[in-house]
């Protein structure tokens, strides 16, 4: 805290800086209380700001964990064959790409709060057809339906939070997502073995039915978050804006500098007259440092998904299965344990990613990962069917997710929506999402098939190649963003290299 002193007979004047005056024998010290009440009280708008932002991610994670039982139950009611059961696993993740490339464009429209009403009102509704469908016909339209909101959802989340969010906290908040995710994923886990006892017609309806109760929270989110600065100062609604910084900024100071910064970079997005063509076109036709943020942004998408985590979820109990497990209830009671473990780590991810960084993260996850991908296809090749295959098969399951947990899966999404420059944030997440989701849908829609032509051994040795080049790829082409403004890394990309320093960034965001 800076303070002036003006000495006039004894009596002594501080004068705060940024306004407030102290005078006479007032004490101090009152005025560090308030501000460390300030402090306390702007960290918990964050949080909840972030918390209910994250909602909608505990839908995709349900979805996730869900099906990977419910299909078992699915396959006895509905009698669908093994490729009718690759497509409703996997089309979720495919599908999701037009909720991903709608998004940027409404987001940009309608403001990033009430995009993220949209999703869940469309996953909600295609949650419900597929609870009450006679046929798998009508289930996939719930399936479609679902894909869609979700596709909206995992590419407006992170994009929100790290918009509202102060840079010292941004890499914690924005992992908030996948730490939903993970929760949703062992919620589904849980109701699949709590309502694997009920009737076969009956059980997966009933599994597949619980996911629309999150939107009741997200309801009443929506009359507690407000909307994103950022989106704010792109609509000129300055004041708002303000209100909102206010809130997740601990001082005036602070405040009016983001705001500027703020500013400065939604000029560039409206003076140049930024249309939706104009960014897409700049997207496509990328200059020497958006072409490096769409790289690392990207990239990073497509190797959190094929290095086969959605495929170690959503396959769970056939991994198991091939190990030695052959009971449906063991098989489920196996799968909690993945999603208490996943999720575990991810709160371990939180913890870390703004004391430690970004990329040693992406290093510990991305080398665990391959070591736990290679020691289960060895675990499945040479000791499947015994009970220290089996331990030794749910021993690299667990390992493996909480390698990923705690490093690619949050770090991803962090890295996406950040590196962005404003006029380009809300698309090229977008762009950087339909990867992720393609690449999900991919490896599930082809899992089955593949493990059955190079068995399901052969499978994950080829997983754990796919995350040795993730460790090459993370050496290459990411750079640390830990503690940097969303301008300063804008500048850090912008500049000759990726890799500019800190200070440099800071220069050349204060000339201009």
């Amino acid at each position: 805290m800076a303070l002036q002193e003006n000495g006039q007979g004894g009596n002594r004047k501080y004068k705060r800086m940024d306004s407030d005056i102290l005078e006479g024998g007032e004490d101090v010290s009152n005025f560090d209380n308030h501000q460390l009440g300030k402090s306390n009280s702007t960290k918990k708008y964050v949080l909840a700001y972030a918390i209910f932002a994250s909602l909608n991610s505990v839908l995709l994670g349900y979805d996730v964990g869900v099906m990977s039982g419910a299909i078992i139950f699915i396959q006895e009611d509905l009698h669908i064959t093994e490729v009718q059961e690759e497509v409703l696993v996997g089309i979720l993740s495919i599908i999701s790409l037009l909720g991903s490339l709608a998004g940027g464009k409404t987001s940009d429209a309608i403001g990033r709060k009430w995009t993220m009403a949209f999703a869940a009102i469309v996953f909600q509704t295609g949650a419900t057809i597929m609870a009450l469908a006679p046929s798998f016909a009508i289930l996939m339209v719930g399936r479609l339906l679902a894909g869609i909101g979700i596709g909206f959802g995992v590419m407006i989340a992170p994009v929100y939070i790290a918009e509202i969010s102060p840079a010292v906290a941004r890499g914690s908040l924005t992992s908030f997502p996948e730490i939903f995710i993970n929760l949703g994923i062992l919620l589904g886990y849980i109701s699949n073995y709590a309502f694997s006892g009920l009737p076969v017609h009956v059980n997966w309806r009933v599994m597949l039915g619980v996911g629309i109760l999150p939107s009741v929270f997200i309801g009443f989110a929506l009359f507690v978050i407000p909307e994103s600065p950022r989106w704010l100062v792109m609509q000129n609604r300055i004041e708002e804006a303000k209100i909102v910084l206010l809130k997740t900024n601990d001082s005036e100071i602070e405040v009016e500098e983001r705001l500027a910064e703020i500013k400065l970079a939604a000029g560039h997005a409206t003076t140049d007259t930024y249309e939706e063509k104009a960014v897409w076109r700049e997207l496509l036709n990328p200059s020497p440092g958006v072409r490096r943020m769409l790289i690392t942004g990207c990239g990073i998408q497509c190797f959190q998904q094929i290095t086969g985590i959605d495929a170690t979820v959503y396959y769970s109990p056939t991994i198991f299965r091939d190990a030695g497990i052959k009971s449906n209830s063991q098989l489920l009671a196996a799968t909690v344990a993945v999603g208490f473990t996943k999720t575990i780590f991810i709160l371990v991810a939180i913890f870390l990613i703004d004391r430690v960084g970004r990329k040693p993260l992406l290093y510990v996850s991305t080398i665990g990962m391959t070591t736990c991908l290679f020691g289960l296809g060895l675990t499945l090749s040479l000791l499947g069917n015994g009970p220290v295959g089996v331990k030794l098969a749910i021993l690299s399951v667990c390992g493996n997710v909480a390698f990923f947990s705690v490093g690619l899966g949050p770090v991803c999404w962090v890295l996406s929506s950040e590196i962005f420059p404003l006029r380009l944030r809300a698309q090229a997440s977008a762009l950087g999402a339909v990867g992720s989701r393609v690449s999900s849908g991919l490896i599930a829609m082809s899992f089955l098939s593949v493990s059955r032509a190079i068995t399901v051994a052969g499978t994950f040795f080829v997983f754990a190649a796919i995350s040795c080049l993730a460790v090459v790829f993370v050496s290459k082409c990411v750079p640390e963003t830990k503690g940097k403004s969303l301008e300063q890394i804008e500048m850090m990309f912008q500049s000759q290299g990726a890799e500019l320093e800190l200070g440099d960034a800071e220069l050349l965001v204060q000339k201009q």
